[in-house]
């Protein structure tokens, strides 16, 4: 198919599951685009959301919001993908790596065909393996295939850190990096509120138990999702959240530091795998990932994600 013209307030959702549907809804009222299609493997589906969510707009701005089909979408500035099987009570994210790898060898190679131009934002889970997956699969430049990331898990970690300390938690400054799963990391080392050191502003505000309290919060933050799953079946308003902060920052092209799926090169001696980093995105994706200072227990607990996340793609053919 010939080359298409990117239309820049046009936006794409490929799987209207929870997850899809909270972000398509979240991304009517952000005002970003005034274009957007969804599709899922059920039209019906697709239909029923477009019709819901755009029963809205006289309470918002004008948008024209439809169900449609891959030909439909080869324009669209962001395609996010959400498509895949649901994280069940008890499952890890990597339990999902096969399935979802067999779904988006159904759906990557359809965008690909077409000469997409614009950005792919890949949201389904395992996030950083199934970003692997889509530049794979997708023959598209590296800072082009995005993943959410753990761009979720930090929210909840400075959310975490905010009520914790009793500050604004857009004034902590703090990353969760590696796998969005069991083997992420939790930057301390460089952590801080308004440039004053975690450990400080803990002291000031009448905190001492220093590893007491970073081994909870890492730990709640790691334990959120599943929390959450076992209560209610599914997460969906935090991610769609998420999904709406990376959008600003490539439309708007903001170029802020989001800790987004990238391609390592080297940093910390791994290459070859996408995983959660913070990167500064803006129109084109990706445009430098962050060179971030570690120490040594974190380097070495990067590493080790980054293993798990190498051998489990291997697992499912991805190479």
């Amino acid at each position: 198919m010939s080359n298409c013209e990117i239309n820049n307030r046009k936006v794409a959702i490929v799987g209207c599951g929870f997850v899809g549907s909270a972000s398509a809804f979240a991304l009517m009222q952000s005002g970003l685009f005034s274009e957007m299609v969804l599709i899922d493997a059920d039209q019906r589906k697709a239909e029923g959301e477009a019709m819901d969510i755009s029963h809205g707009e006289a309470y918002a701005r004008p948008m024209n919001i439809y169900a449609g089909n891959y030909d439909d979408i080869k324009d669209a500035a962001i395609i996010i993908i959400t498509a895949g099987a649901n994280q069940k009570p008890g499952e890890t994210r990597l339990d999902l790596v096969q399935k979802n790898v067999n779904i988006f060898k159904s759906i990557v190679p359809e965008i690909a065909k077409r000469k997409y131009k614009g950005i792919l934002l890949v949201v389904a889970n395992p996030v950083d393996i199934l970003t692997y997956t889509a530049f794979k699969l997708s023959g598209l430049p590296e800072e082009r295939v995005i993943g959410s990331g753990t761009v979720l898990d930090t929210a909840r970690f400075r959310e975490n850190l905010g009520n914790h300390l009793g500050v604004d938690s857009r004034s902590v400054h703090a990353f969760i990096i590696g796998e969005h799963g069991d083997s992420e990391i939790a930057v301390w080392s460089t952590a801080n509120v308004a440039g004053v050191p975690i450990n400080k502003f803990c002291e000031v505000r009448g905190h001492f138990a220093h590893q007491e309290a970073m081994e909870r919060i890492a730990h709640e933050v790691k334990m959120s999702a599943y929390e959450i799953i076992e209560r209610k079946k599914a997460t969906y308003y935090g991610i769609a959240m998420a999904v709406k902060r990376i959008c600003e920052c490539i439309v708007r092209d903001e170029k802020s530091v989001l800790p987004v799926s990238n391609m390592m090169h080297g940093a910390f001696d791994i290459t070859d795998i996408t995983m959660s980093m913070p990167a500064i995105v803006g129109r084109n994706g990706i445009e430098l990932q962050m060179p971030i200072t570690l120490d040594d227990k974190e380097t070495k607990a990067l590493q080790d994600s980054a293993s798990l996340l190498k051998k489990t793609a291997a697992s499912a053919g991805i190479e």
